[in-house]
């Protein structure tokens, strides 16, 4: 394989795990904020907190294997 395929892989491992980490970053800080300004919702937001963030998850693994598959 050439290195230009392998670079290419890499970059895009990279940009999957970067992605994930800002978007997984943004949901918690959005959670948090709407937590302080509604309390009592709390366990909602919670909750779709967590099945956002797996979600998030999901795709950046899916696309690391993705990369990995092309190396």
């Amino acid at each position: 394989m050439t290195e230009l395929g392998i670079l290419g892989a890499v970059i895009g491992a990279g940009l999957a795990a970067i992605g994930a980490g800002i978007g997984i970053g943004k949901i918690g800080s959005s959670a948090m904020e709407a937590i302080g300004r509604q309390p009592e919702a709390a366990g909602k937001v919670r909750t779709n907190m967590i099945i956002v963030a797996a979600l998030i998850e999901g795709v950046a693994l899916f696309a690391l294997v993705i990369c990995f598959l092309a190396l």
